[in-house]
């Protein structure tokens, strides 16, 4: 795609592009609008304490993974210009009740409350898959999330300026994170009032039931259940750091295990009901999608974005530590990791469209970052700062990259469930963070960055076992299966148009 094109507001699918890629902006840039303000919250709140923030940060990312679930399953349902309105406007109450609290329950069940808003991710995914041709989808997918990811770099920069310095006192901080929600509510309802769900003339795609992602055999069904548990297990993991920081007893972890087991049980339910009458009556072969390419790409989220988030929350004490650096200086350097994401992940995405083999792409940036984080692991107070300044930006370049090489291949699996299969490889993104965190609190971070290179590698092993080159990669529009045509031709828009010719 090149750049005049991403100017050019005139085409409608540009302009779709561009409001898609601020909606998920804000979503970041809300969702990331405490840690900024962390050390500033601790000294104007006096009964608060630093381990009620690091309470607060696990309850960040807590219903995240659940989430983007579920998000993926109302947006192939409901479209993704209802979904995202409504996560915008409706995320906006738990940031107001966040700001303007003022005992340790409100900011706790409106901190976990507000973590939903990690799922927005998911909704554009869909958005711009509906927009944009397979052979573009690439591009299009690594812009946005590109662009979109930096909201929680803009959150760095720009929350503490406006708390400190704009508003100032001691209630600045609460005026701070409001503002992030007044501005969630108003694009909000422009968003709903300026987007389209399909190009005109396009019917939008939607699953034969949802409750859980549909399958092509038995298989599939057994995979999908057991790529299912970690899910929930994620749960367990943030559950017990909760129990270990002392905020939550034993008997409260007990019963939050047993409601995680009671709701996997009833997921599991749920994919029975959807997929059982549909593989007893027999899915028609030109329908069929393998299962194991979304299993595949759970695995590499895992492995770079859980690297991303896990990576960021440790790098600045890292190059301090090791440099013996000012803590301003050590995070400036650290951003780097974060920064070239404006880029990277495009760049992902464009190579990907570029090179016409998608699994190649993603195979090169697996390995990739296995190389990249095995070199981090050596770096030591020896090396001059620059060298490792660099080989940080090239090992973010691949981890970046191969995200954007795993959603340029999403959209391509099953169009219809598309929401589904995001919002299943987005949480497992967020699974690899949490369970990268948790292991970095019992590992030096030397230790750190070579099981992070472990974990790419093993991605990249089975990336190269498993994953399938798409059909119609490089096409101008998506295959369609016989069910799915059937939709269209019955759909209502389409119903409509043929009695407008039959009356004329």
């Amino acid at each position: 795609m090149p750049v005049p094109e991403l100017l050019d507001l005139k085409k409608e699918r540009i302009k779709i592009l561009h409001l898609t890629w601020f909606a998920f902006f804000l979503t970041f840039f809300t969702w990331f609008n405490m840690a900024p303000l962390a050390t500033t919250i601790v000294k104007t709140t006096p009964w608060l304490t630093m381990d009620h923030l690091k309470a607060l940060a696990i309850l960040n990312v807590a219903l995240t993974i659940p989430a983007r679930i579920i998000i993926g399953m109302l947006l192939d349902k409901y479209g993704p210009r209802l979904v995202f309105s409504g996560l915008l406007v409706s995320m906006a109450i738990p940031t107001f009740a966040f700001a303007f609290g003022n005992t340790w329950t409100q900011l706790l069940i409106s901190r976990l409350v507000l973590s939903t808003i990690g799922a927005g991710f998911v909704i554009g995914i869909r958005m711009v898959a509906e927009w944009f041709p397979p052979k573009m989808v690439g591009r299009a997918e690594g812009f946005y999330a590109g662009w979109g990811n930096f909201g929680s770099a803009a959150a760095a920069i720009i929350i503490p300026y406006i708390a400190l310095d704009f508003f100032g006192g001691d209630n600045g901080w609460r005026y701070a994170i409001a503002f992030t929600g007044v501005i969630n509510l108003i694009y909000g309802v422009i968003y709903f009032f300026t987007v389209k769900d399909t190009p005109e003339g396009k019917t939008y795609q939607k699953p034969k039931k949802v409750g859980a992602m549909e399958v092509s055999s038995w298989w599939d069904m057994v995979q999908l259940i057991l790529w299912t548990f970690p899910l929930f297990g994620a749960l367990g993991l943030l559950t017990w750091r909760l129990k270990n920081l002392g905020f939550i007893s034993i008997a409260t972890m007990n019963t939050i295990y047993l409601i995680l087991v009671l709701l996997f049980i009833y997921q599991v339910y749920k994919i029975l009901q959807v997929n059982v009458p549909i593989l007893k009556k027999g899915v028609p072969e030109d329908d069929k999608y393998n299962f194991r390419n979304v299993g595949v790409l759970n695995a590499t989220y895992f492995a770079n974005f859980g690297a991303e988030l896990a990576v960021v929350s440790m790098l600045p004490t890292f190059f301090q530590q090791t440099y013996n650096l000012s803590p301003t200086l050590a995070g400036l350097l650290a951003s780097s990791f974060a920064f070239v994401n404006l880029f990277a992940r495009p760049l992902g995405g464009l190579l990907s469209d570029k090179l016409k083999n998608r699994r190649l792409v993603m195979l090169i940036y697996m390995f990739g970052i296995g190389v990249g984080f095995v070199l981090m692991g050596l770096i030591n107070s020896g090396w001059p700062v620059v060298l490792a300044v660099i080989i940080t930006i090239l090992t973010s370049m691949f981890v970046q990259g191969a995200e954007g090489a795993t959603f340029a291949i999403i959209p391509l699996i099953k169009k219809r469930i598309t929401g589904q299969v995001a919002g299943m490889a987005g949480a497992y993104g967020n699974v690899g963070a949490v369970v990268y965190l948790t292991i970095f609190t019992m590992v030096s971070a030397k230790q750190f960055f070579y099981i992070l290179a472990f974990g790419a590698f093993i991605s990249f092993v089975l990336a190269f076992l498993f994953l399938e080159e798409p059909k119609g990669s490089f096409a101008d529009e998506y295959e369609l299966s016989s069910v799915d045509k059937d939709a269209e031709s019955n759909s209502p828009k389409v119903q409509f148009n043929k009695e407008l010719v039959n009356e004329q």
